[in-house]
């Protein structure tokens, strides 16, 4: 079990969750969290967001950064999931795709919380927060204030 968190908002007991594998490329990801930061691989030639994280720029082959993004994003789509697959998973939920507001193409598969699935639309401006299970601090999104 984890923790959701951010400056703004009180901590959550979310529902348990496969977790990823903690290697050189994608830790800054998953562990910037623990200083409330969604941090994203950045190319300093191109200067382009990449995601998912990845050793090299896929277009000129430079090494990347990860750098501190907003959290701000909106519901690029989405879908609501009534089937429970898990039985320690509470259904239904949101699972969308967020469009983050540094670039246009930037998109995390993230789960929206914080509100009623029936409310969630395309379009809808949300925040990032994080569900901390123990070093890996998953990006969540919430409605934005």
């Amino acid at each position: 079990m984890g923790v959701t968190h951010s400056p703004e908002s009180p901590a959550l007991t979310p529902a348990p969750r496969v977790l990823p594998e903690l290697d050189d490329t994608s830790r800054p990801f998953w562990t910037a969290g623990a200083a409330g930061e969604l941090r994203i691989a950045h190319c300093p030639t191109c200067r382009r967001y990449l995601h998912p994280p990845r050793a090299t720029c896929r277009d000129c082959g430079a090494d990347l950064e990860f750098e501190a993004v907003s959290g701000n994003g909106t519901v690029f789509t989405y879908t609501v999931a009534h089937q429970q697959f898990n039985p320690a998973v509470p259904t239904p939920f949101v699972i969308a795709l967020v469009e983050l507001d540094e670039q246009s193409d930037l998109r995390l598969v993230a789960n929206i919380v914080d509100v009623e699935p029936a409310a969630v639309t395309t379009g809808m401006r949300v925040r990032v927060r994080f569900e901390q299970h123990d070093t890996v601090f998953v990006p969540v999104f919430a409605p934005a204030p």
